[in-house]
């Protein structure tokens, strides 16, 4: 925001624009939908300073905001999966949809992707394997701590606590293909412990569940067998997932009572066999795979 204050100061002057809103891009597209300016959601809004246990914008971001010298207009912020207003009428005819269909305030994709799954309990989790690791626990109590990048999503009267770790599916991209993969993956017992060591990573850095920007990658020694080395990388991002729980939990977060996947690695059964011996807790594929699913669950409960 503060960037965009500057181009615009240089570019244009202040007199060429007065009072603009700042918008995320799931507000526009929405405004685009409904024709009302300036509506958000605190999904969305959190990044932008938004406080979510106080549902309202912090001081500073309001006497930040008088100090400018052009003038923005924060979008009113309403919780996500509120009805706002049909659809409008040029819209509808050109799209051939109801007139009377309505649009909702919307959240963000991983939020989506986690209400897709059907998670809905304090205790239940989303595991997103994908380039990364990301870690989403529905709680009954709200966690904060910058040291490992954690932080609560408001999630009606409960918090979506999450974590995300550089270790994930880039790691093993980088050495097999999907094929090998899934054909590699079969020769694997996942009860059976790999005594490899690893802690995968493309390069050094690592922000959760440890917090060390010059953490080494771990991958030797690396055995002949291919069906071996995937096993140990396999192992070692499991390793990774359930120190990231324990961490969650240790901080304040509800106790893990299950596991649904999302992304790539929720179509490798044996993956997930290897997870739950880890995590000692059931895990699942997510019921939808789908992001826009959970969203459309959104809108319809609000309707």
């Amino acid at each position: 925001m503060l960037w965009w204050v500057d181009q615009l100061n240089q570019e244009v002057g202040q007199e060429a624009i007065s009072s603009p809103y700042f918008l995320h891009q799931a507000d526009w597209l929405s405004f685009l939908l409904h024709g009302r300016l300036g509506i958000s959601d605190y999904h969305n809004s959190l990044k932008l300073g938004y406080d979510v246990g106080e549902l309202r914008y912090p001081l500073w971001l309001i006497n930040l905001l008088i100090n400018l010298k052009i003038r923005f207009r924060l979008p009113e912020v309403l919780p996500p999966g509120k009805a706002i207003a049909p659809i409008t009428p040029n819209l509808a005819t050109q799209f051939s949809l109801p007139p009377a269909c309505w649009v909702c305030t919307g959240t963000t994709d991983s939020i989506a992707a986690f209400l897709a799954s059907g998670a809905q309990a304090p205790g239940e989790a989303v595991t997103s394997l994908g380039s990364t690791l990301v870690l989403k626990l529905l709680s009954e109590t709200r966690v904060d701590d910058a040291r490992y990048g954690i932080y609560s999503h408001r999630l009606g009267n409960l918090w979506l606590v999450g974590g995300a770790s550089n270790t994930g599916g880039s790691v093993l991209q980088q050495y097999f293909s999907d094929t090998e993969l899934a054909d590699l993956s079969q020769q694997i017992d996942p009860m059976q412990e790999s005594p490899l060591a690893y802690y995968p990573l493309l390069k050094p850095g690592e922000r959760f569940p440890i917090n060390d920007p010059s953490l080494a990658p771990r991958l030797e020694p690396r055995p002949v067998n291919a069906a071996e080395f995937l096993q140990g990388l396999l192992e070692g991002i499991s390793r990774i997932e359930a120190s990231g729980y324990q961490l969650l939990q240790a901080l304040g977060a509800s106790p893990l009572i299950h596991v649904y996947t999302a992304g790539g690695g929720a179509q490798n059964p044996v993956w997930m066999s290897m997870r739950s011996r880890h995590l000692k807790i059931p895990v699942f594929p997510s019921l939808q795979t789908e992001a826009a699913y959970g969203t459309a669950l959104l809108a319809l409960r609000a309707i």
